[in-house]
């Protein structure tokens, strides 16, 4: 009878005691979160309810597996103790990440709920900070986590002694060869913090315009208007000159260029024009212009200026202009639109007698009439 109830209890306990203490904690969280509704630092803590389960859990079985007096248990102690380390660092690095992220979340909401409304800009630009925090601690902590991993096999220590001999050449070689993702991974700290591009900005990169979806340590995702994506390697951003849409402000001026006919009416168009963008939503009323930007023998370009509140908007505006413009010019002025000439070329007969003719008929057609006969 002993047998069986000892198992029960160390395990059942074990159970029991876990629950009870990630019950308790998530009590103490929600009233946290309840009484301080303006920092949704203990709302985000309780998503870490089951990795903090699951390293008191382990913690506790590692404690007391001894206890159970079950045979196969004893038989294979040092295993089972190494299976219950390797879950407890598992769980432990799983803990530390979910916390971590929370606070960092957290921190930038109560920052974004603050200065959004008066400088989206920097928000962007902390977002991508923070972002590249995240992943930088995520990554830290999974490389020491697998170290401690390493460190708990007796095997792998007496190889880690060994391999110190050569670590000065396995460090040059390994520099060497990771040359390219060190210096995209430097790349992404100086993306980062030297405030070169942020998450939603807009840019124009090898002639594809788009907007900064994803920013990591070694690459950049721009999604363009077509909703494809544009992977970049960061190092891209600082090596070769892009452009950036979003710095000093997201407002935009567009231009949309006519080829017309020297008798178009300029003054008229520029009083349409003004019509045009007044019932235009993407307008932002800044600034709008009409003039004449340069002439040739047969047409004349005529530049309309409009402004807008972003990209966006500045893509619809010019297109609004453009439509609406040639339309009108088109029902009222057609005459302003530049003419192409469609008549076929004259054709001379192959035959050389009568080309001969016609040039002797021309040629009495020219000489002057004497009424002689």
């Amino acid at each position: 009878m002993e047998n069986v109830l000892r198992p029960l209890i160390v395990l059942g306990g074990s159970v029991l005691l876990t629950l009870a203490l990630g019950w308790a904690v998530d009590i103490l969280l929600r009233r946290a979160d309840d009484r301080h509704p303006e920092t949704p630092l203990w709302g985000l803590l309780r998503r870490c309810r089951l990795p903090l389960q699951v390293v008191l859990l382990t913690a506790f079985l590692r404690g007391t597996y001894r206890q159970t007096g079950w045979r196969i248990i004893d038989d294979h102690r040092d295993r089972m103790g190494q299976v219950l380390s390797l879950v407890l660092i598992g769980a432990g690095a799983w803990l530390v990440v979910r916390i971590v992220s929370a606070t960092v979340e957290s921190t930038y909401a109560r920052y974004a709920s603050v200065t959004a409304t008066r400088d989206p800009a920097r928000v962007r630009r902390v977002r991508t900070q923070v972002t590249l925090i995240m992943r930088i601690v995520t990554a830290v902590v999974v490389v020491v986590a697998v170290a401690a991993i390493l460190l708990t096999f007796p095997d792998l220590k007496t190889v880690g002694t060994s391999m110190l001999a050569s670590a000065g050449i396995i460090g040059i070689v390994a520099g060497v060869a990771a040359q390219s993702t060190l210096g995209n991974l430097f790349a992404g700290f100086q993306i980062a913090f030297g405030d070169m591009v942020r998450i939603g900005d807009t840019v124009v990169v090898d002639g594809e315009w788009g907007v900064v979806e994803e920013v990591t340590l070694t690459f950049l995702a721009v999604r363009t208007w077509d909703e494809r994506r544009i992977m970049m390697p960061v190092s891209y951003f600082t090596s070769k000159p892009f452009e950036n849409w979003s710095r000093g402000g997201i407002q935009m001026t567009g231009t949309v260029f006519f080829q017309l006919d020297h008798t178009a009416p300029v003054r008229l168009m520029r009083d349409r024009l003004h019509e045009i963008l007044l019932e235009c939503p993407a307008w932002d009323g800044r600034d709008w212009s009409l003039a004449v930007t340069d002439s040739t023998p047969t047409t004349m370009e005529v530049r309309a200026v409009v402004t807008a509140k972003d990209a966006d908007d500045i893509w619809t505006a010019r297109c609004a202009v453009r439509e609406q413009m040639l339309a009108w010019l088109s029902e009222h002025h057609p005459h302003a639109l530049p003419r192409v000439s469609t008549a076929p070329a004259p054709v001379f007969p192959q035959n050389g007698r009568r080309r001969s003719a016609d040039l002797d008929e021309a040629a009495d057609a020219d000489q002057p009439r004497t009424g002689r006969g």
